[in-house]
């Protein structure tokens, strides 16, 4: 009888481990859809996913399933990466010297597509000391889902990934879109008011602010810049570099790295989490994902040079979860063409019936003017837009009932 008990015991442990192992989040958060394909034919999503009782490691080729394309004035095509980045299932805070965030991929979307910083890879006149910020400088090249390629072909996303999920649902706590490479995970732009995971779902507001400057001359800090950047002017506005940027604790909902501890649907008993940052219009706001530096611990070979190609270790179990992708909630607006030169098209003819509906068009970026309004009973209009700066737009059209759709382009 002891015997049949210790061996009860072990299979219940077994059991449980088990069952802990397959409702891991960062475990069963991935997007798999065999057989699908993407840009260029490769395989889209992730291709598999595997896990040891320490770490997650996700095979990719860094190919959305979503459409991609075209980049205005980037010659880089998407190409397939082999990437199988490594995400630990044990997070921890940092307690030391925190980690920079670098260049290339800092972070994987749930579809295995790299996430990048809020950096492009210039600096002014090439000191390393005034870092250009990707949105206003390389914003023209991304798509309609806010990606590009870079010149290794790594597909990416500096900010919000508005085609990997639901960006306009703020009626409930945003789904884990990602992990950032020290294993905490990466939610969308709203949450729970609290950190306990009561009061009402509300977005997540950044604690940056752009800095009252007009010479570029100190750092964020208050200390002297090693050499001066541009003065602000029309040319190199506030927001065209990271350093014009300053972290005001208690501005905003989320820390310096742009998260937070709290209660998550997936996390009842709490976890540190970042959340992409955007305006009341769904703008993305800078840090924009993961902040300039991670909470936690970074592991190796994930970040640097050739980073992205870990050795799955043997014994690892394969975990399977075929995903339904339902891009009911995507397609509703169409937009067309983007890039755009000329006249926009707005086909509404697949929203719910309304006697009218307001269209707003806005410009993304630290400004967001407004360039078009108006209301129109029409299911398609047409827009000029010729006059408008080259740039990412966004359409926003509202129907009687309150509801909102929203879908951004690119005008060259």
């Amino acid at each position: 009888m002891v015997k049949f008990i210790s061996f009860l015991s072990t299979f219940l442990f077994a059991f449980i481990t088990l069952v802990a192992q397959v409702t891991d989040p960062a475990v069963t958060s991935w997007i798999q859809t065999p057989g699908q394909t993407g840009y260029g034919g490769y395989a889209s999503n992730v291709q598999q996913v595997q896990y040891t009782n320490t770490d997650v490691y996700v095979t990719c080729t860094c190919i959305p399933g979503y459409d991609v394309g075209p980049w205005a004035g980037n010659p880089n095509i998407p190409a397939n990466q082999n990437f199988c980045f490594k995400i630990t299932r044990n997070p921890q805070q940092n307690t030391g010297t925190k980690t920079a965030t670098p260049l290339g991929h800092v972070g994987v979307w749930t579809n295995g597509v790299s996430i990048f910083n809020a950096r492009d890879a210039i600096s002014y006149n090439n000191q390393n000391v005034w870092h250009q910020d990707a949105l206003p400088n390389e914003g023209s090249s991304f798509d309609n889902c806010l990606g590009h390629p870079a010149p290794n072909g790594e597909y990416h996303h500096h900010v919000n990934p508005q085609c990997l999920y639901d960006y306009n649902n703020s009626s409930v706590h945003s789904p884990i879109i990602g992990y950032a490479f020290d294993g905490f995970p990466i939610y969308g732009a709203f949450g729970y008011t609290n950190t306990n995971g009561t009061g009402a779902i509300t977005r997540m507001k950044t604690g940056y602010r752009l800095r009252s400057i007009s010479t570029r001359t100190t750092l964020p800090d208050g200390s002297t810049a090693a050499s001066a950047g541009p003065v602000v002017s029309a040319q190199n506005p506030l927001g065209k570099y990271l350093e014009d940027y300053e972290y005001v604790q208690g501005l905003g909902d989320l820390d310096e790295h742009n998260g937070r501890f709290c209660v998550t649907p997936e996390y009842p008993n709490g976890i540190y989490a970042y959340f992409v940052t955007v305006d009341e219009d769904l703008n993305p706001v800078y840090p924009y994902t993961v902040g300039p530096t991670y909470y936690g611990t970074v592991q190796q070979g994930n970040t640097g040079p050739q980073s992205g190609h870990n050795t799955v270790p043997s014994g690892a179990t394969t975990y399977q979860n075929i995903t339904a992708i339902n891009d009911i909630a995507l397609i509703k607006l169409e937009v067309f063409p983007s890039p755009v030169s000329n006249f926009l098209t707005v086909n509404m003819s697949s929203l719910p019936a309304s006697s009218s509906r307001e269209v707003v068009i806005r410009s993304v970026g630290w400004f967001g003017n407004t360039m078009d309004s108006f209301s129109t009973s029409d299911e398609i209009a047409t827009i000029p837009v010729e006059s408008y700066p080259s740039g990412i737009y966004l359409v926003r059209v509202t129907d009687g009932s309150g509801a909102t759709y929203k879908k951004p382009f690119v005008k060259l």
